[in-house]
């Protein structure tokens, strides 16, 4: 059926069709089906506004120019996308196994892609990366990249939870879901960290991997697809990072 949105200004009403009016206030006054007038709805003005802010800011993010960087990795590709504000993704492709440990050969990651100009930010990122699988000792001494994903920003308990993570869980070092929850000030959501881990934009550098079930074991990584990769990221920075 279609539908049409009028103003006070437009107060004719179609018997075929749902009219709905809205005045300025932000306030649904009513409806009429057919001809027959239904119940007013009152929406509260803020929730006009609310959406209008919701679209404001989508359309923000989609003018980013993101470019992406792809680096050739011991867990296989990871292709790092950001803009000049930031980075908004890592994404760990798993095209191959991830690779042994060897004295002989230590673990490098090197750029297979990359477009001619980037950002200080994508750059940062890169550098940060290289410094976690080659010189991990040295990880933690280098400045991370912004980040410019709606998922680590605002005050949501999700953002919170991942912003407490990269802040607190130092490399070396593992957190219960419970523990967690607890540090992100909300010691009842342990399953709402289990959300946040799913939905991290950015692994590695906002280190889900490092975040264990209470038990101990490792628990599920990427939806459970990368549970090799978790256990390989805990045992590369249990040794330090060495073969």
């Amino acid at each position: 059926m279609a539908a049409q949105v009028r103003s006070e200004s437009n107060p004719s009403l179609s018997s075929s069709q749902l009219d709905i009016i809205w005045p300025v206030n932000g306030t649904l006054l009513c409806s009429f089906l057919s001809g027959h007038p239904s119940r007013c709805h009152e929406q509260p003005q803020h929730w006009s506004l609310h959406k209008q802010g919701s679209k404001m800011k989508k359309q923000r993010e989609s003018q980013c120019t993101q470019k992406t960087i792809s680096l050739l990795s011991p867990l296989g590709t990871i292709q790092v996308s950001g803009c000049e504000n930031g980075v908004h993704t890592i994404q760990i492709l798993m095209d191959v196994a991830p690779a042994e440990r060897s004295s002989e050969a230590p673990l490098s990651c090197v750029v297979n892609d990359s477009p001619a100009e980037t950002s200080p930010e994508l750059q940062r990122c890169v550098e940060w990366l290289q410094a976690y699988f080659s010189e991990p000792q040295t990880a933690g001494s280098l400045p991370l990249p912004a980040f410019h994903h709606p998922a680590l920003q605002g005050d949501a308990f999700s953002s919170r939870v991942l912003q407490v993570l990269q802040r607190d869980v130092k490399f070396g070092e593992t957190v219960s879901y419970k523990r967690l929850a607890e540090m992100a000030g909300n010691p009842k959501a342990a399953r709402a960290v289990g959300g946040a881990m799913r939905k991290n934009p950015v692994p590695l550098l906002v280190p889900c991997h490092r975040v264990i079930s209470s038990s101990g074991q490792s628990g599920p990584y990427m939806s459970g697809k990368g549970d090799h990769l978790k256990q390989w990221l805990l045992t590369h920075e249990s040794q330090g990072g060495e073969g």
